[in-house]
């Protein structure tokens, strides 16, 4: 809204909206002007009152804290009137009862939660409470049609109850809560000291036993209110029996489900813990309540706690509750077990909720797999599919007696046509493949010629892959490709050649860059290749004519556009950032930030955040590293986890769990080890330092020439080969984050940190005390860190 264009003389909300946010900008890192902000544009809005009204108590949340006294309060206040009685008015034509429900279940409901009780909820349930009374206050009772609805019915008992009561024979908590409100009717806006002495006010009030009959008449209002809103009406209720927890691949009954006491306050919906089922629609989810075992949710339909179902005909299936976040596939759709699920623990038989209320399909026809109708075999038993050469025991299948054909239930809705991010060509499904030596492209295990698969569709490549590697998510991105023509991908070129030696690259258009074949150049350790952000050390290069920008000659060649083995997805180059480093822009397969130079990022909505730094998306497989022995492949599953051989690390989310495998033996290496440079420069030697990766059986003693502390000769160091006696640990030359740009900046929590060239001598990290690398330090105001962890660490 621009409110310098609204017509004048202003209107009274606009005119207390300006003068609100004049004053708002005067302090520092106000929210109000924000929330105001959020305000306006929800006025007017037919839809919007339960939000504005949830807006106006934030503000009023904010005024509190504030001196009361204040031009800013004072005037918030006037705001929070002028909206709460606006909204009135536009609610005049609406029934009196659906105005009441709306309230209730819209602004105090949510607030009661008893479990986890935050510090603004005494004064948000105040405000809530005072918004009903004033609705109920204007209600004229002897207009509403008769009979009473039972809603209105309670609402007239409550009131008739409160009228008759005797305050002072009342707990003293009740009391309290009943004067706070009081004071809110009148004054509209209470002082932080009143708020603070009835800070844990309403918690108690909660929490009184016996229950009075205030309360209970009360409680009856919220949960015949709950039970009338569509957002927990169509709600199925569960009550499981027992915990389980998986432990070496098989369920264990690890307790009973426990119960709280009794508490009806916990009853309410804030309280219930909500299942969103495999396939289920938003208005059919499933809750389990924390209180009771079902006995206060009567008018809910109940989940069964027992079953048998034809596809487990022999024992019963039992409602148990998953304990912990680890867990396996279910026996029915091949989908992770949900927290709920039914299990026999005879048989270790588990079913999603979801597959159980399934309809039994005894016979299917799927013409593209077989030309038979296929019928269901429930029973566990070892048979090899024909489909994925896999005997899952756990997982219903399809046959066809007379042809020997078996495939899973799974694989049926298998894909024809499918591009995987591990091969160049579309690959199509084979029901068998041609004699030879074949192994999949993916998991890289032979691959049994009599049983289907995927097989490249281009004439002369010899690719196949199981169908399960195919279709696993961290390589296929689920589109069906069958009938769907070739996708054309236009070669951009990265650069323009104007003549011989000198080009025009796409992230330096303004300058043309010059082709340096000097092999001999003195190594100046400032001066760091764009794109990889790595020093140049020796090979070719192209310098600008005019700036000092520069680039390996190979970085220049990156493609612009990139099929990557860990992801799905066609990956774009994205030249070097503005100076400022993003931690949403950091690479996906390894720990190092990627913003300071060149990297690779995805264009698809759901995978905006994914990049990867030019370093990890120029590695290949089979990767030859000189820490093994074998050449690695990238073969991990979705959800597999592995620890990398050499820093004995695993990697964390957001990072992708990849890592290059051996498959002769339990080698694995992160994208984080792989990627530091096996040759580097050290500014007080002249050779290049060579990577070691130790002997177990070393006894030689080395230091480090940074921190001058002995050097573990087991463990990863630099070292130069040619009789200089120079070592160093990785972090003390390199750095603890690598490809760090000098001059760049970067934001912690509206901090900004420079990094700037190592030019003191030796400096002492403000945080952990150690010696900081050779390349740059992190800048704050006097302060020197070694590591963006650092920073977290102490300015967090």
């Amino acid at each position: 809204m621009d409110l310098d264009s609204q017509p004048k003389p202003e209107s009274k909300l606009i005119s207390l909206i300006k003068q609100i946010i004049y004053v708002a900008n005067s302090i520092p890192e106000s929210p109000f002007v924000s929330l105001i902000t959020q305000m306006i544009s929800l006025i007017g809005s037919t839809e919007s009152d339960p939000e504005l009204m949830s807006l106006s108590t934030q503000i009023f949340s904010f005024a509190y804290s504030m001196d009361t006294d204040s031009e800013l309060v004072s005037l918030i206040t006037q705001l929070i009137n002028f909206v709460t009685f606006t909204c009135s008015e536009q609610e005049a034509e609406q029934e009196p009862e659906a105005k009441l429900i709306s309230l209730i279940t819209h602004q105090l409901l949510p607030l009661i939660d008893t479990k986890y009780w935050k510090t603004d909820h005494d004064l948000r349930i105040v405000s809530e409470i005072t918004q009903i009374v004033y609705l109920v206050r204007s209600i004229d009772f002897d207009s509403q049609p008769k009979p009473e609805s039972e809603l209105m019915s309670l609402v007239t008992q409550t009131i008739s109850l409160f009228n008759s009561m005797d305050l002072d024979s009342q707990p003293g908590p009740l009391r309290n809560a009943i004067s706070l409100i009081s004071q809110k009717l009148h004054s509209r806006i209470f002082s932080r000291y009143m708020y603070f002495e009835y800070k844990p006010l309403f918690h108690k009030v909660f929490g009184l036993e016996p229950v009075p009959e205030l309360l209970l008449l009360i409680h009856q209002i919220l949960s015949l209110v709950a039970s009338m809103s569509l957002e927990w009406k169509n709600l199925t209720y569960v009550c499981p029996q027992v915990e389980v927890c998986l432990k070496e691949g098989k369920f264990h009954v690890d307790e009973e489900v426990s119960w709280r006491i009794p508490n009806k306050w916990d009853c309410l919906p804030l309280n219930w813990e909500k299942f969103m089922l495999q396939g289920e629609e938003a208005a059919a989810m499933h809750f389990r309540c924390l209180s009771c075992n079902g006995e206060n949710h009567k008018e809910y339909n109940k989940a069964a706690g027992e079953i048998k179902h034809p596809l487990h005909p022999k024992h019963s299936l039992k409602l148990v509750l998953l304990k912990g976040y680890t867990t396996r596939e279910c026996y029915c759709c091949d989908e992770d077990l949900l927290k709920l699920f039914y299990y026999c623990l005879a048989c270790d038989y588990a079913m999603n909720i979801a597959c159980v209320e399934k309809p039994r399909v005894l016979s299917v026809d799927y013409p593209k797999w077989h030309e038979h109708t296929l019928a269901l075999f429930p029973r566990n038993t070892s048979v090899i599919c024909s489909v994925c050469a896999l005997s899952h025991t756990s997982c219903p299948f399809y046959i066809c007696p007379p042809c020997d054909f078996v495939v899973h239930q799974s694989c049926i809705s298998l894909p024809r046509v499918i591009r995987i991010s591990r091969h160049p060509h579309r690959i199509s499904f084979t029901p068998s493949f041609e004699q030879g030596d074949w192994s999949c492209g993916v998991c890289r295990i032979k691959i049994d010629n009599d049983y289907g698969g995927y097989s490249c569709i281009k004439d002369g490549c010899p690719y196949g892959v199981h169908s399960r590697c195919a279709t696993q998510g961290n390589v296929w991105d689920g589109k069906e490709l069958e009938g769907e023509p070739e996708e054309d991908i236009e070669e951009v070129e990265p650069f323009v050649r104007i003549s011989d030696g000198i080009i025009q690259h796409f992230s330096h258009q303004h300058h043309h860059l010059r082709l340096d074949e000097n092999t001999y150049r003195d190594y100046d350790e400032n001066k760091q290749c764009q794109a990889c952000i790595t020093p140049i050390y020796y090979g070719n290069i192209y310098s600008c004519m005019q700036c000092d920008f520069i680039l390996h000659e190979a970085c220049a060649s990156f493609p612009r556009k990139l099929h990557h083995p860990i992801h799905p997805h066609l990956l774009t180059l994205v030249g070097g950032n503005d100076g400022v480093m993003s931690l949403t822009k950091s690479c996906s397969a390894c720990p190092w930030l990627c913003t300071a130079g060149f990297f690779y990022s995805c264009s698809e909505e759901e995978c905006l955040y994914f990049k990867l730094h030019v370093q990890c998306a120029i590695i290949s497989e089979p990767l030859v590293h000189e820490s093994h022995m074998h050449p690695l492949f990238l073969t991990s599953k979705p959800g597999e986890w592995r620890i990398c051989s050499l820093c004995d690390e695993i990697s964390q989310p957001p990072i992708t769990n990849e890592t290059f495998n051996c498959i002769e033996c339990d080698f694995a290496l992160c994208f984080k080890c792989a990627t530091l440079p096996q040759y580097v420069r050290y500014k007080h030697d002249s050779h290049m330092l060579a990577l070691t990766y130790g002997k177990e059986t070393s006894t030689v003693t080395y230091w480090c020439e940074v921190c001058e502390t002995k050097i573990n000769p087991r463990d990863r160091f630099y070292i130069c080969d040619e009789y200089c006696c120079v070592t160093l640990h990785v972090e003390c030359l390199i750095g603890k984050d690598l490809y760090m740009k000098s001059g760049s900046s970067w934001y912690f929590f509206s901090k900004k940190v420079r990094l700037l060239p190592n030019n003191m001598s030796r400096p002492i990290c403000s945080n952990c005390k150690n010696r900081c690398p050779q390349k740059v330090v992190f800048h704050h105001y006097g302060l020197v860190f070694c590591s963006t962890l650092c920073i977290r660490e102490l300015l967090s």
